[in-house]
């Protein structure tokens, strides 16, 4: 059963947090999911630690791809761990780390390792 928690927060991350475009719904989500000190390995630096680093990460994100929208399949779950492969999608309309706006269509995929410790995700 623990193992179907920690997969439903990861899909909790995607839904509740990196996809939602309402700016105080996602932070009380983060607030909920992601723990204060986390530490994101996939961050440039100066943003990979804790909880407002998450925060700020996503707000780019969502300023840069006016339509943002990650897709997450079924996550797969061992120990304290989940992974995920998931697809993101936006429409680049604002300056992201220095690359101005295209106005093309952009879609990433790849896979998340998530590590999770009391109730929240701890690592990614």
């Amino acid at each position: 059963m623990l193992l179907e928690q920690y997969k439903a927060l990861v899909r909790r991350l995607f839904d509740e947090d990196l996809n939602e475009g309402d700016l105080v719904a996602r932070s009380k989500a983060a607030d909920e999911i992601v723990a204060f000190d986390f530490i994101d390995h996939t961050n440039p630096p100066g943003l990979q630690y804790g909880l407002e680093s998450h925060k700020q990460i996503v707000t780019i994100l969502h300023n840069a791809f006016s339509d943002l929208r990650w897709d997450c399949e079924v996550p797969i779950a061992e120990g304290d761990k989940v992974a995920v492969r998931v697809m993101m999608h936006g429409t680049h309309r604002g300056e992201f780390f220095g690359i101005h706006p295209t106005g093309k269509r952009v879609t990433v995929s790849g896979i998340h390792i998530m590590r999770i410790a009391n109730g929240k995700i701890v690592e990614h």
